[in-house]
């Protein structure tokens, strides 16, 4: 058995049975109950996570991986490739929102090379590893064979594997890749399922004619690989990327090792989406950071029924809103374990 099998079938839900500890424990802090809203469902879902009543952020990291994509030959993005390793010398230099935002909230920052068509020396904040120098272009072929998807994603299962070793219990998804939205689109257009035009957006920018232009061309890889249907694997391997598949395999790897999983924006929501498709249990140990300025992410909220914890009217993956997110997530363990309780502040509670 592999890796990646092996790991999806360790993955098991939540306990549920810890719900009504965690609530009682809410419903004494010194306030009307329920009044912090979505901070108290953060606790809990923390707390369930963990499978504690005494839940703890130990650690924090931000993983940001990073593709290149053979369907950006399509003329997809308002970028060229030559934009990917250019982010990621930034990113390594400190320059990127990912760097100043991991700062904020005092999280730990991997930029990850699992995909970039251009090579990178040695450096302190870089793991080189690389599968292949990018993507095919999925109109023509399969972005990956399945042999490649499956080192993309266990690339990621063991560095949350590594994260886990190292104290870390919030990892948070991340990637740079110039056309990452095309197959973002096209994977969450397959596993939802949902229309192509209601999952395609505008990415880096395209203008009303580059946004016609990725409709066809995820249309056009959905005809050609439509045997993959049915099979999440396979619809990850023909259409996604290898940035996509190492976060799929982060995704796994947290919720193996109970960690909680920030998922980011549009594309880690993708990579989110295959994980849960692969295993749903897998689903009960990820928090939605946010939901992104990009078309498709909405659908996926309304299919799923999950919620985004802010709405900024941001679109710039990198790992930027699951930083911001960790900040809120910490504060609603401190006000679960810091904030006195009526019981112990002799105040009184609702007659």
């Amino acid at each position: 058995m592999g890796l990646m099998d092996e790991t999806i079938g360790a993955i098991m839900p939540v306990d549920e049975g810890l719900r009504t500890a965690v609530q009682e424990r809410l419903d004494d802090l010194t306030k009307p109950r329920g009044s912090l809203g979505r901070l108290e469902e953060l606790a809990m879902r923390v707390a369930l996570i963990q499978g504690t009543t005494d839940p703890r952020v130990k650690g924090k990291r931000v993983v940001t991986f990073a593709g290149d994509h053979g369907v950006a030959a399509q003329g997809v993005s308002a970028y060229p490739q030559a934009v990917t390793p250019q982010m990621v010398h930034n990113m390594l230099s400190g320059g990127a929102a990912i760097n100043v935002l991991t700062r904020h909230v005092n999280a730990d920052l991997v930029v990850v090379d699992i995909g970039v068509l251009a090579d990178f020396d040695d450096h302190p904040g870089l793991r080189r590893e690389k599968v292949r120098p990018g993507t095919r272009d999925f109109t023509q072929e399969p972005a990956m064979t399945r042999e490649e998807a499956t080192a993309a994603v266990e690339v990621g299962i063991e560095l949350a594997e590594r994260a886990a070793r190292e104290g870390i219990s919030m990892l948070g998804t991340g990637e740079m890749g110039i056309a990452n939205t095309t197959p973002a689109a096209a994977l969450l257009a397959a596993l939802l399922p949902a229309p192509v035009e209601r999952c395609v957006g505008r990415g880096t920018g395209v203008d009303d004619t580059g946004l016609a232009r990725k409709v066809d061309v995820v249309k056009l890889g959905l005809d050609k690989h439509g045997g993959a249907v049915g099979d999440p694997f396979a619809v990850l391997s023909a259409l996604g990327g290898l940035e996509i598949a190492g976060l799929v395999g982060l995704l796994l790897g947290a919720a193996r090792y109970r960690l909680v999983g920030v998922v980011d924006g549009f594309i880690s929501t993708a990579a989110a989406l295959a994980a849960m498709r692969l295993c749903p249990a897998a689903g009960d140990y990820f928090i939605f950071s946010h939901r992104s300025d990009e078309a498709g992410h909405g659908v996926f909220f309304e299919v799923t029924g999950e919620r985004p914890v802010l709405h900024l009217d941001m679109r710039l993956g990198e790992g930027t809103g699951a930083a911001l997110a960790m900040s809120l997530i910490e504060a609603s363990l401190k006000l679960y374990h810091e904030m006195a309780t009526f019981s112990s502040a002799g105040v009184s509670d609702k007659s």
